[in-house]
């Protein structure tokens, strides 16, 4: 599919060996074209079909497909009968994932799932929490967070140095990790005046 194609199209940048496993031929037929990378027909959940994509030898296994019960079922194949070392997947009904317990190693062996609906819901959650962010990424389980804001004519820090961020946020741990300007890097210092 459109998520598959898209990764597949990524990692092979990267020079990751890649195989694509998918029902759909002329899409495979165009991938192979496309990329360099080796494509499979069939079904990702059965065993011959993981086999022959080469799961004895994966380092990872990444189930994308319309189907969270086909994502949850290769996962559970490439751990139980290939011992594939990390297993990610799609799973996107809310039953699945607000089931304490499911995916884990001794249960349903994913170790990173993706749901697209809770990122999305997450991200919006975190930017109403953070108003005027631009973007809000969590580090160590949330215990750090990288807050992108932009500097605006007339906001309260512009024309100020970056030792005024403690005053005018003193509840706040803070510290600027990077300032672009003209589309540049700048090394923050204390003495850095923030500029629109």
């Amino acid at each position: 599919g459109q998520v598959g194609g898209t990764l597949a199209e990524h990692l092979a940048r990267e020079e990751n060996d890649i195989t694509v496993v998918d029902t759909d031929t002329n899409k495979l037929r165009e991938l192979h074209t496309k990329l360099d990378i080796r494509t499979v027909i069939g079904a990702a959940s059965y065993p011959n079909v993981l086999r022959q994509a080469g799961c004895e030898d994966a380092d990872m296994l990444i189930a994308v497909t319309n189907s969270d019960e086909v994502n949850m079922i290769a996962c559970q194949v490439a751990h139980t009968l290939f011992r594939t070392p990390t297993k990610i997947a799609r799973v996107r009904a809310t039953p699945y994932l607000t089931r304490k317990g499911l995916f884990a190693h001794e249960a349903i062996p994913i170790d990173v799932l993706i749901s697209p609906e809770q990122v999305v819901t997450d991200h919006v959650r975190r930017l109403i929490e953070h108003p005027g962010a631009l973007q809000v990424l969590d580090f160590a389980g949330g215990l750090v967070q990288l807050v992108a804001v932009k500097a605006v004519f007339g906001g309260p820090l512009v024309g100020q140095d970056l030792a005024f961020l403690r005053h005018h946020m003193p509840n706040v741990d803070t510290r600027v990790a990077a300032i672009y300007r003209r589309n540049r890097p700048i090394i923050p210092r204390g003495d850095t005046v923030i500029e629109a």
